[in-house]
């Protein structure tokens, strides 16, 4: 008989009503986790300098508000507002041209990173019901700065755009501009793997609904919280799940996964920067 798990509840981060786990000249960080991945959200000041030393693994950079000059080895870059860049492993950094928020995702090899996590605690046992982190393979050309504006990525007939990794994806969607229409969710679940959903603006409820296991006690109410921005919500394997912002004016919602979701990669298109990253084999 295969024994199922029980099933976790949602770890869910609300920065915005939180003091920040580290702090730097020019530069307050508020710091979440999964079982995979690590989210660094930067409130930082034109000049703050962000810098990771002998990093072992790639990581993703999305610049908010602010430009910045990225570093990484003997390459350098000046990246734009409301980009996405991917960075090889060593040393870099991550200098702003003007005040304005800064994304980092990470894998859980920044082990700096997941012991400041404000949720630690979520994750102090194991996690069997997640598969584990195992890279993809090595871009052709090596490992190196790869940038991609967003505006260049905009699809017209989709929200999502999806990026990835060695390690990781990342799926930037556009704002909704109004709140969602209750009619018009969508409901899912992820069978091995989790899902962080990121709220960079507006009001979101994430509505989770934990399926029966056979152990009766483990047996989970449905949950529905709501949060502001920033917040990071982590929602486990096997939990149906689906987000609406309760706001108009521009609500902005991005998701998380490690390692790349297959299922994404493998529809030809789907993936912005697929032509970069080989497919593992199949």
């Amino acid at each position: 008989m295969t024994t199922v798990s029980p099933l976790r509840p949602a770890s869910v981060v609300r920065w915005h009503d939180q003091a920040p786990q580290l702090e730097a000249p020019g530069a307050r960080s508020w710091v979440a986790r999964g079982a995979n991945f690590v989210v660094s959200l930067t409130q930082a000041q034109a000049g703050a300098r962000l810098e990771r030393r002998a990093q072992p693994d790639e990581y993703m950079v999305l610049l908010v508000e602010s430009g910045a000059t990225i570093r990484a080895g003997a390459e350098t870059l000046e990246a734009g507002a409301e980009s996405v860049t991917i960075v090889p492993p060593g040393d870099s950094e991550v200098v702003l041209h003007g005040a304005g928020q800064v994304v980092r995702l990470f894998s859980h090899q920044a082990g700096d990173l997941l012991a400041a996590a404000g949720n630690a605690a979520d994750y102090a046992q194991p996690a069997p019901d997640v598969a584990p982190l195992v890279p993809w393979p090595t871009p052709a050309d090596g490992f190196k700065l790869r940038h991609y504006p967003l505006a260049q990525h905009t699809q017209a007939d989709s929200n999502m755009r999806l990026f990835r990794s060695t390690n990781l994806m990342l799926n930037v969607m556009t704002p909704r501009i109004v709140a969602r229409d209750v009619g018009k969710l969508s409901p899912h679940s992820h069978a091995d793997f989790e899902q962080g959903s990121l709220s960079l603006r507006g009001t979101w409820v994430h509505h989770l609904r934990y399926p029966w296991v056979p152990d009766m006690k483990a047996w989970r109410d449905d949950e529905h919280p709501e949060v502001g921005s920033p917040s990071l919500t982590v929602i486990p394997p096997r939990v149906v799940h689906t987000s609406r912002n309760l706001n108009d004016g521009g609500a902005w919602l991005l998701d998380i996964f490690a390692p790349p979701r297959m299922d994404f990669s493998a529809k030809p298109g789907k993936v912005a920067n697929e032509k970069d990253y080989p497919l593992p084999p199949q």
